[in-house]
C-alpha cells in the first residue's frame, strides 16, 4: 500500500532538549493511523513538522510521494487539541472565514457549511456568538472546518475531547466515512479504547524515540503471553490440584456458584491438554484467550523504555 506520508530519520532539537530522535513513520493511504505517546514524548513536535509550523533538523518528509513543501498545507486538515475560535465572532461568520482561508470560494463554503451544520444539528447556532457555544458545540464547529475542504490527509488531535457519548459517536461515524471515501487520518490520542476501536496502524513514541509500530491487530497478537480465562463449576482445591505444573493460577473469583479463573499456560502446554485434565475434576463452561489491550501494551512498552533510558542515563 502506498503512503500518504513518509517521514524518515527525523531529528528535532530545541536548545538542550531533543524532541525527536531518529523517528521514521510511514502512514499508508486509506488508513486510520494512531500517533501515540505520553505527554512530552514528541508527538506534537512531529505534527508541527507535518504542518510546516517548524522543520526537522535532520531527515526527510514525503507527502504523497513528493518532498513536503508549502503547497501541501492546503491539502492537510488539522484539528489541534487546543481549540482556537474567535469568541466575539458569529459562528457562521467564523466558519466562513476559516473555510475561505483554505482556498474555498464564498459560494462553495456556504453550501458545504450549510450541509455540515445540518448534519451536526447546529444550524440554529449560525448567527450566535462563538462565546455562547459549549465546549462540545465549539468542537463540532472546528471539526467541520477541518474537514470541509476535503483534505488529502486529516490530522486529528484528541478529536473526542469535550463530547458526550452521542456526539462522540456522530464524529466517530464521520471519521469512518471519511476513511471509507479514501481520506487517510492521523489520530493523536491518549484514549486507548478509541485506538483499539478505530485505528488500523499505530506508532508509539516515548522519550523522543519511536518504540513500537505496526498494525493494531498484529501488535495485540504479538503481545499475547499464554493467559486464558476459564469458567467452571466445582471444587477450587480439586481445580488447583488438577492444574498441577501445566499452568499457573493467576487469580480467581466466584459469582453465583460459578468460578472464573485466570491461568497462564506453561511452555508446551496446549488448551486441549488443560481441558483433558480438568473435565474429570470440574464442569468447564468456557475457555477464552486473553488478548492484551492497547492500554496494557502502552503502559508496558512506555514503562520498559523509560526504565531503559534511566539506566542509560546513569
Amino acid at each position: 500500500m502506498s503512503s500518504i506520508l513518509k517521514a524518515d530519520n527525523i531529528i528535532k532539537q530545541y536548545a538542550s532538549h531533543r524532541a525527536l530522535d531518529d523517528v521514521s513513520i510511514d502512514v499508508p493511504k486509506g488508513c486510520i493511523y494512531g500517533l501515540l505517546g505520553p505527554n512530552g514524548a514528541g508527538k506534537t513536535s512531529f505534527i508541527r513538522i507535518i504542518n510546516q509550523i517548524t522543520g526537522p533538523d535532520e531527515g526527510t518528509v514525503l507527502f504523497n510521494g513528493e518532498p513536503l513543501d508549502p503547497s501541501h498545507v492546503s491539502q492537510i486538515g488539522y484539528l489541534p487539541e487546543e481549540r482556537g475560535l474567535y469568541k466575539k465572532m458569529e459562528v457562521g461568520e467564523q466558519a466562513m472565514y476559516l473555510a475561505q482561508l483554505k482556498g474555498m470560494s464564498k459560494k462553495e463554503a456556504k453550501a458545504k457549511l450549510s450541509m455540515w451544520f445540518k448534519k451536526f444539528d447546529i444550524t440554529p447556532w449560525w448567527n450566535k456568538k462563538v462565546e455562547e457555544l459549549s465546549k462540545g458545540m465549539a468542537q463540532k464547529v472546528q471539526f467541520i472546518v477541518t474537514v470541509l475542504h476535503e483534505p488529502k490527509l486529516l490530522i486529528l488531535d484528541e478529536p473526542f475531547s469535550g463530547f458526550d457519548p452521542i456526539n462522540t459517536n456522530i464524529v466517530k461515524n464521520e471519521i469512518y466515512r471519511l476513511k471509507e471515501e479514501g481520506t487517510p487520518i492521523i489520530l493523536s490520542t491518549h484514549n486507548m479504547g478509541s485506538v483499539e476501536e478505530i485505528c488500523d496502524n499505530i506508532a508509539l513514541i516515548n522519550n523522543s524515540k519511536k518504540i513500537l509500530d505496526g498494525s493494531v491487530r498484529q501488535i495485540r497478537e504479538d503481545f499475547k503471553d499464554g493467559i486464558y480465562e476459564l469458567d467452571f463449576k466445582g471444587n477450587m482445591i480439586s481445580f488447583t490440584n488438577a492444574l498441577g505444573a501445566s499452568c499457573e493460577l493467576l487469580n480467581s473469583e466466584e459469582h453465583e456458584g460459578k468460578i472464573k479463573a485466570k491461568i497462564k499456560l506453561a511452555t508446551n502446554t496446549s488448551t486441549n491438554d488443560i481441558l483433558k485434565t480438568l473435565v474429570n475434576h470440574v464442569e468447564v463452561f468456557g475457555l477464552q484467550e486473553v488478548i492484551p489491550s492497547m492500554n496494557d501494551i502502552f503502559i508496558k512498552k512506555v514503562g520498559e523504555n523509560s526504565e531503559k533510558k534511566e539506566a542509560n542515563d546513569e
